[in-house]
């Protein structure tokens, strides 16, 4: 009696750790620890930046803003630290969906293709996966992300600080397009941003395994794997804030109120192609880089802890 051949399936490449339910769900946890801590670490930044694009005029710089906020409203919750539990509970969620989806997707898609074509076209198996998991995480994000702009950016006084009374108040405001006015615009900056954070992380932790560390991955520590990994999030957020700089900065020029009422198309137009691309780059490479190499190196560590290993190179040679 002839013996079958099993079918080929992405989610079983690793015989020791399969991408099973339990798998997808491990990696939704490391997915709320990565981008919630993240994100809530850095809320005061976020506070003075989202300031300094609706009120260029009183938030002149990042040092300025800090000392004007601090100077009126103080350092706490209603303060520097205004809307950070709507920041954790929306990145939270993002990150859930994020990093969860991405590995259900990838795997999704790897398997529609087969084993030849998963392997000869896995770049863009990583691209299709990390736009199909953020189309979903912004989808979670977006009623988090509207309260937060909306508390960080209202003058004193002028409206509640605390997430739930936030969240009363835009419901009760027709006008205010809660909870998913702002999803479109989420997702034409997001979307490639991801794109780009997962596809030049997975090239160039492979990259750090093939031509710098050498040797079978098996044989590195954990902590150079993490080492590595954080390297290779941070190079990948370098890059990612590059190729995303020129989506952001417009998405924060639309806010000035000079801008209200027009195009994407005009406002480029106005500012210069040159400006688009550089008007705060340095600032956003240091924080997108930084954010994206914790992220991964938290994410690894978290799968590492549960041992399900760290991301990138096959451990072969």
């Amino acid at each position: 009696m002839a013996t079958q051949t099993k079918a080929w399936d992405a989610r079983y490449v690793n015989p020791s750790c399969p991408h099973d339910t339990n798998y997808y769900i491990k990696c939704i946890g490391g997915g709320v620890l990565a981008c919630g801590t993240t994100h809530t670490a850095v809320c005061p930044l976020d506070v003075v930046k989202c300031n300094m694009q609706v009120s260029p005029e009183r938030f002149k710089s990042l040092g300025q803003g800090m000392k004007l906020i601090l100077a009126e409203e103080g350092a706490g919750a209603t303060g520097l630290l205004k809307g950070w539990l709507p920041t954790f509970f929306g990145y939270s969620t993002q990150g859930a969906f994020k990093f969860g989806l991405y590995e259900v997707f990838k795997d999704f898609y790897a398997n529609l293709a087969g084993e030849k074509n998963a392997e000869k076209y896995q770049g863009l198996i990583w691209l299709a996966g990390s736009a199909s998991a953020e189309f979903f995480a912004d989808m979670g994000l977006c009623p988090f992300e509207m309260v937060k702009v909306k508390v960080q950016t209202s003058p004193k006084g002028t409206f509640p600080t605390g997430m739930f009374a936030a969240m009363s108040a835009m419901r009760a405001d027709p006008s205010s397009g809660f909870p998913f006015k702002s999803l479109t615009p989420l997702w034409c900056r997001q979307i490639p941003y991801t794109m780009a954070k997962f596809y030049f992380f997975e090239k160039v932790v492979r990259a750090f395994y093939q031509y710098v560390f050498t040797k079978p991955k098996e044989q590195y520590s954990k902590a150079t794997q993490l080492s590595i990994t954080f390297a290779s999030g941070y190079l990948a957020g370098v890059i990612c804030a590059i190729v995303s700089h020129p989506a952001d900065t417009l998405v924060s020029a639309r806010g000035k109120a000079s801008n209200a009422g027009k195009g994407y198309g005009q406002i480029a137009k106005e500012m210069g192609y040159t400006t688009i691309c550089t008007k705060g780059l340095g600032t956003r490479i240091l924080m997108i880089g930084t954010l994206t190499g914790l992220q991964w190196w938290i994410y690894d560590s978290y799968k590492t802890a549960l041992g399900m290993g760290t991301s990138g190179g096959s451990g072969k040679k």
